[in-house]
């Protein structure tokens, strides 16, 4: 465990940064990766959670995130799928480590999964929206797939909503994606005749 004075030195914090909104497919250019410090300690009483992240997803709905907030865009807006701000970290789903809380649902070295920034080191502020990982004996970046939010949308689609039976035919729009390849293994391990689309628009 790190000592007091340990916790109050300022450490280095990888970070990637969204410079600003993109206009078409995304370029290397439209993010930079920067250096700043961080300290190891909150804020005395804050509720937040700061944690070490270990793995980031990176997602195809991330990039309707890239560009301002257009409700006629047709992408519903969600708690965690608002436009990004120009000038600061990239965020997504994130596997993680706890190392201080000032929330009573999580303590230090707690692992979690669930909305956090492209940094080495973040400070979540909705530490709600976090899922304690009680599972260990996986690899943690199935977090970021199976078994996090492209798993868990793609099981209650096929299993709870869909609910097709052996021998039917599914077809998978996006097949190719964080959830459609999933709900494609899930139709074929239950005997469906399954159909994927997927590519360009051609």
């Amino acid at each position: 465990m790190a000592g007091s004075s340990e916790k109050e030195a300022l450490v280095g914090n990888k970070r990637v940064i969204f410079k600003d909104f993109v206009s078409g497919f995304p370029k290397e250019s439209d993010m930079q990766v920067t250096t700043g410090t961080v300290k190891l300690k909150l804020q005395e009483g804050s509720r937040a959670v700061l944690v070490k992240n270990l793995y980031l997803s990176c997602d195809p709905y991330m990039r309707n995130l890239m560009k301002p907030q257009d409700e006629s865009s047709g992408f519903v807006i969600t708690s965690y799928t608002t436009s990004y701000t120009p000038g600061s970290p990239v965020s997504g789903i994130g596997v993680a480590k706890v190392l201080e809380s000032g929330h009573r649902d999580f303590k230090e070295g707690d692992l979690v999964w669930g909305v956090t920034t492209w940094e080495e080191y973040s400070v979540i502020k909705a530490p709600e929206t976090l899922i304690k990982i009680q599972h260990t004996d996986v690899p943690f970046s199935y977090y970021t797939g199976i078994l996090g939010m492209p798993g868990l949308t793609a099981y209650v689609g096929f299993y709870k909503v869909c609910s097709p039976k052996k021998g039917e035919y599914v077809y998978v729009s996006s097949a190719a994606g964080a959830v459609g390849q999933l709900v494609g293994q899930f139709a074929k391990l239950t005997g469906c005749y399954v159909v994927g689309s997927a590519g360009s628009k051609e």
